[in-house]
Parts: structure tokens; C-alpha cells; sequence
């Protein structure tokens, strides 16, 4: 039986607590180690793990590329909560990293917990682990980029970079863990390309935002619920047992927080 996505969360828990820092950090492991205490769900490294489990993976296996993408997105959420950016003093109810060590320590642990991810993906013997967690991430300061400057040519293309692209990865990465073909990976990564548009759209309702402000709260809803059913409309097609990514898609779809 394939693992529940809680159980799968216990799992990123438990090897992020467990995560042996780079020694030469020396002091800075502590911000480092702070902002992933800061953690949400983890719904990234879930899905990394629960499609690496689909496709055949123990979830052991795939844990490091998992965790890998979960500092990536920690990465981006230190530094997007910058002065310089968007200036955010509290993370999840406790105070940004910036705000509790101060700017350039906070810079720092963005670098950080960047490094420490490619030394992660870098871990598997094919190197196709490190080069997509790479494009992902490149994707995603792009939107960034994007975003700030108000240079986005439209809507979709924004969400695709900014957000979507971690989100596609989470997906592509453990196929690689796997040893899949690319050939035999458009499936999965058509899901992919799904789910982070399922998220900013869920997300931009629950803050009132983004595509809630664009289209109206029950226009966004509408769009939400179309993205959910295409998502599983490409899981239907895959020829495996995807009912924890299914679960997770159904769970993506009515979150409230």
C-alpha cells in the first residue's frame, strides 16, 4: 500500500530535523536551520516523494531530492520576505529570518539553504536530478523578476515561472530518481504543469489576491476547480497507482489555509 501524505510529511520532518549542514556554515547553520522550522506543510517534498513512490521509488530513496526541493523553496521564501523585496517581518506567525537575525544574515541563510540543495540533488549518480532542480529554480527567480519589475507578458506566464515551476519539478524529479526514460515521463509532467496553477489559484482566494482580485473570488474558484479536474484527468492516464497524488490534488483543491 502506498503511504498516506501525512505519513510521507512525517518523513521530510524527520530527515530535515536529521539534516547534516555543511560544518564551514559554522554559526549561520542556526538561521539556516530557523527558517526550515518555519516550515508550512511541506506539500512540495510530499509530492516529490508520493510521485517517486508511484513510479516505483521507496520513499527512502527519493528523500534527499524531496528535501532538496523543500530548500529551495525555503530559499525563496527567506529572501522573498526581505526588505529589498517584500519586506515581510513575520513567516508563518513567527518572525521572517531577516527579522530575527537581521538583513544580512538573512541573505546569507538564503544562500544557504540554496547550496545545501543542489548538495543534495547532487547526491544521485545521474546528474538529470541537480539539472532539473536547477531549471526550476532559475524558472522561479525569473518570475520573481517578473513579478517585481510589473514586466510579466500575461498572467499564466507569471504563475508558470513563479510558482508552477517548483511545483513541476516536485513531479519531474523523482522520475529521475526512478530512472524513467524522458520519453515516458510526458505524462507525469503534464500533471505536473497542472499543479502549481492549482495552488497559486487556491492560494490568491484564501489572500484575496492574484487571480481572486482578477477574476472575482467565484471566477478563481471556477478556474480552480477546472485546473483540479485537469490534473486529474492526466493522473487518469498515467498506468500506475496514483491515488495519494490524487488525494493530494483533492486536497489542494478546498484547502482553507
Amino acid at each position: 500500500m502506498p503511504r498516506a501524505p501525512d505519513e510521507l510529511r512525517a518523513l521530510v520532518e524527520e530527515r530535515l530535523d536529521e539534516l547534516r549542514l555543511w560544518p564551514q556554515l559554522h554559526g549561520q547553520a542556526e538561521s539556516v536551520r530557523y527558517s526550515l522550522s518555519v516550515g508550512g506543510k511541506r506539500v512540495r517534498p510530499v509530492i516529490c516523494l508520493a510521485t517517486g513512490e508511484a513510479a516505483g521509488v521507496e520513499p527512502e530513496e527519493a528523500l534527499p531530492a524531496a528535501c532538496a526541493v523543500e530548500l529551495v523553496h525555503t530559499f525563496s521564501l527567506v529572501h522573498d520576505d526581505l526588505p529589498a523585496l517584500d519586506g515581510d517581518e513575520e513567516r508563518r506567525g513567527q518572525p521572517s529570518t531577516w527579522r530575527q537575525f537581521g538583513e544580512a544574515v538573512g541573505i546569507l541563510a538564503g544562500d544557504a539553504l540554496l547550496a545545501e540543495a543542489f548538495r543534495l540533488a547532487t547526491a544521485y549518480e545521474t546528474p538529470h536530478v541537480a539539472r532539473e532542480l536547477a531549471n526550476a529554480t532559475l524558472g522561479m527567480i525569473g518570475g520573481q523578476y517578473l513579478d517585481i519589475t510589473g514586466t510579466a507578458p500575461d498572467e499564466a506566464t507569471l504563475h508558470r515561472l513563479k510558482t508552477g515551476c517548483l511545483f513541476a519539478a516536485s513531479v519531474a524529479i523523482p522520475l529521475w530518481v526512478a530512472g524513467m526514460p524522458l520519453p515516458e515521463q510526458d505524462r507525469w509532467r503534464a500533471f505536473g504543469d497542472e499543479l502549481g496553477l492549482l495552488f497559486q489559484i487556491v492560494d490568491d482566494i484564501l489572500d484575496g489576491d492574484g487571480f481572486a482580485l482578477a477574476h472575482g473570488v467565484d471566477g478563481a474558484r471556477a478556474l480552480a476547480d477546472e485546473a483540479a479536474e485537469r490534473a486529474r484527468t492526466r493522473l487518469a492516464a498515467i498506468d500506475a497507482d496514483t491515488s495519494v497524488l490524487r488525494e493530494i490534488v483533492d486536497g489542494l483543491a478546498v484547502r482553507t489555509a
